[in-house]
């Protein structure tokens, strides 16, 4: 099961009743935090979820209403005593920013490990999911990510009793194991059926709408976009600054065949996202104006 809550869906400021923009992970006693804005800590203790077991952060980009609310946050994980190391992924000046945000946290009881995104794509790997990093299109350098959680094809009994592989091996096989033994070689694959459908979120904020979002959001159960705008008139506005409206989220979840789509990052001046749901729903009816909070459970498909 992969918890999914979005904790904060305002843009550029925090409000009265909208935090900053930043989304938690869930899975397997494992935390992934993206973007981390002002109020993050306190959209946390809403929830009712602990920062201490963050594992990873990931960043989208370094303007503040992403990254504002780290330098707390890293601080509150070391007076929670945290000794293991805390994994940042970001863009390029990655360690930079970090570093620059650390003067107000420079002591620290755990170590911080940054790895910074230069291709257009890229792929993390981690114990049980990985995450994969894609390049957009706003004012500065941005990325989204998907975060995937793969899942292997069931143990097939008669292609292992077929191919005579010893019986003390199959348990180590299923879990993906490759085992070299008495002159032979035994892959995972020589005892498991076709890999079964797992689990995707994709999200993605601060951007215009670009073709690697409908590619990298393709076959995704959740997709997340930024809806800065909902106004008719605000268009050629969100062109300029390099956003998009909640219209043109909708179509980027039409073209990309995702089940449901959430929308985020609203402008301080939209009080009502919900206000602006028919329209959008005309393109695509799976639409949720999010609220700070929003959470879902994503579980695998029963065989």
């Amino acid at each position: 099961m992969l918890d999914v809550c979005l904790l904060g869906t305002g843009g550029m400021m925090p409000l009265p009743y909208r935090w900053l923009t930043s989304l938690m992970l869930r899975y397997q006693g494992k935390s992934i935090l993206i973007d981390c804005g002002e109020g993050t800590q306190i959209a946390l203790r809403e929830k009712g979820w602990s920062p201490k077991p963050i594992d990873i952060i990931c960043f989208t980009h370094y303007h503040a209403d992403h990254i504002s609310g780290l330098p707390g946050m890293l601080l509150t994980m070391g007076n929670a005593e945290r000794t293991e190391p805390l994994v940042l992924i970001g863009p390029k000046g990655l360690t930079r920013a970090v570093n620059a945000l650390r003067v107000i946290a420079p002591e620290l009881p755990f170590e911080i490990r940054c790895q910074e995104i230069e291709e257009p794509e890229k792929e993390f790997f981690f114990d049980g999911f990985r995450l994969k990093a894609f390049k957009v299109n706003h004012s500065v350098l941005c990325y989204g990510y998907s975060m995937m959680v793969d899942r292997a094809g069931r143990f097939d009994k008669d292609k292992a009793v077929e191919q005579q592989i010893p019986l003390k091996l199959w348990n180590r096989l299923q879990k993906g194991e490759t085992i070299c033994q008495d002159g032979r070689t035994f892959t995972p694959g020589m005892v498991l059926g076709e890999p079964r459908k797992g689990l995707k979120v994709t999200y993605c904020t601060d951007t215009r709408p670009t073709d690697s979002i409908v590619s990298n959001a393709a076959g995704a159960d959740l997709l997340i976009l930024e809806g800065m705008y909902g106004e008719a008139d605000k268009l050629e506005k969100a062109r300029e600054n390099r956003h998009m409206t909640m219209y043109e989220a909708a179509g980027i979840a039409k073209a990309a065949g995702v089940p449901k789509l959430w929308l985020t990052h609203y402008s301080p001046s939209m009080n009502r996202p919900e206000d602006f749901l028919d329209g959008v729903r005309k393109i695509f009816p799976e639409t949720v104006a999010a609220r700070d909070g929003r959470t879902m459970e994503l579980k695998f498909e029963e065989d």
